[in-house]
């Protein structure tokens, strides 16, 4: 930050042994914190003061240029109302020329994959946000097979973004990886569909699983809790992991850990999505309308639709370090450990003829009558 002043590059090499407290002073007019120098051009600290605690202003300045990849995939039977909470979420429209297959259709139809990316700015902050839609997905009469599509697409995706890190041009790597997965439960249901439960099993281990109750509005207030509860139970009996927000700091402030503390009761979410505007109490919000009155989307106290919303938004940032640093991680070690090894500057080799020999020579245990083999022999 030298726009102040006449910017000149400097490094320690320059500084030599100069004291700074030996240049003449000018006012402070350079940056926070640093003072110029009007006869070297050097730039001189005030007492007690560095200038790194600019560094998040420079990583905020950086990555706001750069902008935010988010990837979300949603999941669940269809008539959920998957696409509508997704345009309600983001206060878009992803769909706009979506056809609705007739009950004919669904009989003979497979599963699709469907990604729709979209960029949304907000406030100067742009975000490319790719929303991945699996139509067809429960339809079929004999659904045992209808989620290893689901599947491929992720493992694609990982092995897509292995193979671009593996490059020479590793600058401009788009990532398509799959952060979030809303699963869509229907509130028709005592509990947990054994198509539920199969599907979260498989995929638990390659990406961030939220159930989400779909249609919260046909549920009451003690049906919606017992529903919450018996679906927990469900998930921790077959050992499903799903994603769990990360507790807060102790230096964080109240609010924000009473939130977090919210956010965690909430799970699952039940949600309502509606793109209509009601005028309910005098004032336009989104909703449904009823014949016993409105239900507000954004009201707190109708849905979880606003937690929902507060945990994808608040911690966006927690699920691209966990696809990141767990689940890409585990992709990428079992993925050369069964195909290939990475050379001194990262790149995907195939494993030779003679090092998969001397790999299993030297895991193999020697037999009893003869000596293990050294190393020192071979050469």
């Amino acid at each position: 930050m030298l726009s102040a002043c006449s910017e000149r590059v400097i490094n320690s090499g320059e500084l030599g042994g100069r004291n700074f407290a030996d240049s003449p002073q000018k006012s402070p007019h350079c940056s926070s914190g640093l003072r110029c120098d009007s006869s070297s051009g050097f730039l001189r600290p005030t007492p007690g003061y560095v200038g790194f605690a600019n560094l998040p202003n420079q990583v905020h300045r950086k990555s706001v240029k750069k902008g935010f990849e988010f990837t979300l995939m949603v999941v669940g039977e269809s008539g959920l109302g998957k696409s509508t909470l997704i345009n309600s979420l983001f206060l878009t429209d992803l769909y706009p020329e979506r056809i609705i297959p007739g009950a004919a259709e669904k009989i003979e139809r497979t599963v699709q994959i469907e990604a729709s990316t979209v960029e949304i700015e907000e406030r100067g902050v742009k975000l490319r946000l790719t929303v991945v839609d699996t139509p067809g997905y429960g339809d079929a009469i004999n659904s045992q097979d209808c989620f290893s599509t689901i599947i491929s697409y992720i493992d694609d995706q990982f092995e897509r973004y292995l193979h671009d890190e593996s490059g020479l041009n590793r600058r401009h790597i788009v990532d398509n990886r799959v952060h979030c997965c809303f699963y869509f439960i229907s509130p028709l249901g005592h509990g947990l569909k054994p198509l539920d439960v199969q599907f979260m099993k498989a995929i638990h281990n390659k990406v961030n699983v939220v159930p989400v109750i779909a249609k919260a509005d046909t549920l009451t207030l003690r049906e919606r809790e017992r529903l919450k509860r018996r679906i927990l139970d469900e998930i921790d009996e077959h050992g499903i992991k799903i994603y769990h927000l990360p507790d807060a700091e102790s230096d964080e402030d109240e609010d924000f850990k009473e939130q977090t503390r919210i956010l965690k009761a909430s799970i699952p979410f039940a949600v309502v999505g509606s793109n209509q505007q009601i005028e309910a109490k005098g004032k336009k919000v989104r909703g449904r309308l009823y014949p016993w009155g409105v239900v507000e989307v954004e009201n707190p106290e109708h849905n979880d639709f606003l937690k929902l919303r507060t945990m994808l938004i608040t911690h966006m940032q927690d699920l691209q370090e966990v696809t990141q640093d767990l689940h890409y991680e585990n992709f990428r070690s079992e993925r050369l450990k069964r195909g290939g090894r990475l050379s001194s500057h990262g790149y995907i080799l195939p494993l030779s003829p003679v090092y998969v020999l001397l790999l299993a020579r030297f895991s193999a245990p020697p037999p009893p009558d003869r000596p293990p083999l050294r190393l020192e022999s071979l050469i």
